[in-house]
């Protein structure tokens, strides 16, 4: 084992493309229809003996509201121990999602502390909502904790690059986390330090809510044109920890005032192009550009809705349809000729939006990479976490067609390897360094007087 151990780390710090040398190459399937054979074993080859990391799984979700084993083979969804062993998938960032509905504000209830500690804290008339934003991260936590000891010899969690080459190399699954959605915190640093101490590698400062320290692209109106004064303090100190800041969600505001505080490579961990898909959780160019420039990574969004607009499009009467159905169905009896006629009459009005193929995923992927440059591009699928994927990339177990689309379109070895994982395991790596770098930096701490003061700029 130890002998394993050095051999991957030696292949890690190399700054080669990862080689699972010590384990045979699966046999090559029949190639699909519509891939030439040759290329197909080509790829093949070389998708599974690459690094191949997912920055973005939503399978947390599944674990902790459904009770989901990740053991077995599963009929539905998109990944499991098996689908992600048969796809060549050896490593992923499961999200630590928070919706935006725990979303509270328990400020009040901590603004004044008692004198003594025998004395009962002061309880205003109108503590604001509770706030279970932390207690649900931790529960996705726990979630993911009982599948990884639930299957020791098939998956590992992990909390740096070297341990995730390390889990690979000994033929294991390896798991790390990433919080979605800042409010996790709940604006206190010192749960930023506990979530890293628990094996937080990431967070996506943002989700579809504003929060104590940073705008959101979802809302109109901005709450804070960017980051407050603790946003910066955020991002400062998920530098010093070594967690990857996320600016996935983020507004085009908090983006630019991300680049300009952090001194550590930062992530996109689950974006797609703006220019190609014109949904503002998408990136634009220059967003690529700065990234690059930055050391970071993009890792591109399977989702539908973020790839192609004509389906973002088709899909926007869907709500139109269910406020429609839903009405028919309290005016009509059930099972009457007259209900039938009017489910009848909506599916005509509105058909299901057929699903993009898997060449405007492709599409993305070889933007992103003309844009940021090879170093700067991944993958972070949003599996089991969206409602669409592309034909073709079904589930985990459709990602060598993904290396095979990126070979025909005239990508070299060596990119496609960076790209399925070699790039994100590089900025791991950076972020680490750097918070090697300032481990003797004092802690940002929160101050209630000027936290949520607005920044100069």
């Amino acid at each position: 084992m130890l002998a394993r151990q050095l051999l991957a780390t030696m292949v890690a710090c190399s700054g080669l493309s990862f080689a699972t040398t010590l384990a045979q190459t699966p046999p090559c399937p029949e190639a699909p229809k519509g891939h030439e054979p040759a290329l197909w074993q080509k790829a093949w080859a070389l998708h599974h003996q690459a690094l191949v990391v997912d920055t973005h799984i939503d399978t947390t979700t599944r674990i902790l509201d459904q009770g989901f084993d990740m053991g077995p083979r599963a009929a539905d969804g998109h990944v499991d121990l098996p689908r992600a062993k048969e796809g060549g998938l050896d490593a992923a960032f499961y999200s630590i999602y928070v919706d935006s509905r725990f979303y509270g504000d328990e400020q009040a209830l901590f603004a004044n502390a008692p004198t003594s500690i025998n004395d009962d804290w002061l309880r205003p008339r109108e503590p604001g909502a509770a706030n279970g934003s932390a207690r649900r991260a931790l529960m996705m936590i726990d979630g993911l904790v009982r599948t990884a000891e639930r299957h020791p010899l098939r998956m590992t969690l992990c909390t740096s690059a070297d341990e995730l080459v390390a889990t690979v190399a000994a033929g294991r699954h390896a798991a790390l986390m990433g919080i979605e959605g800042g409010h996790a915190i709940e604006g206190d640093l010192g749960l930023l330090r506990l979530f890293h101490r628990l094996g937080i590698r990431y967070m996506t400062l943002t989700h579809t809510n504003h929060n104590e320290f940073a705008d959101s692209c979802a809302p109109a109106d901005p709450r804070w044109r960017g980051l407050n004064k603790l946003g910066v303090k955020v991002v400062r100190e998920m530098n010093r920890l070594g967690v990857m800041v996320d600016v996935s969600h983020v507004s085009d505001a908090t983006f630019a005032d991300v680049m300009r505080t952090t001194r550590a490579p930062v992530i996109c961990s689950h974006s797609s192009l703006r220019a190609l898909c014109a949904h503002p959780r998408n990136i634009t160019d220059d967003m690529l550009k700065a990234i690059g420039q930055n050391g970071g990574a993009v890792m591109i969004n399977y989702n539908c809705g973020f790839l192609d607009g004509d389906y973002a499009k088709a899909r926007s009467g869907e709500a139109t349809r269910r406020i429609q159905e839903k009405a028919a169905r309290d005016a009509l009896a059930a099972d009457s000729d007259e209900l039938r006629r009017a489910l009848a009459n909506l599916d005509a009005r509105f058909p299901p939006a057929p699903r993009p193929p898997l060449a405007k995923l492709v599409e993305h992927v070889l933007r992103a990479i003309a844009i940021a440059g090879p170093d700067h591009v991944g993958l972070g699928s949003d599996f089991d976490g969206v409602p669409c994927v592309p034909e073709g990339m079904d589930d985990a177990t459709f990602l060598p067609r993904l290396t095979y689309a990126l070979l025909a379109a005239g990508q070299s070895e060596a990119t496609v390897g960076k790209v399925l994982g070699g790039n994100i395991v590089r900025v791991l790596r950076a972020v680490e360094a750097k918070a090697l770098e300032l481990r003797r930096d004092a802690p940002e701490c929160n101050d209630g007087r000027v936290d949520s003061e607005p920044l100069v700029r």
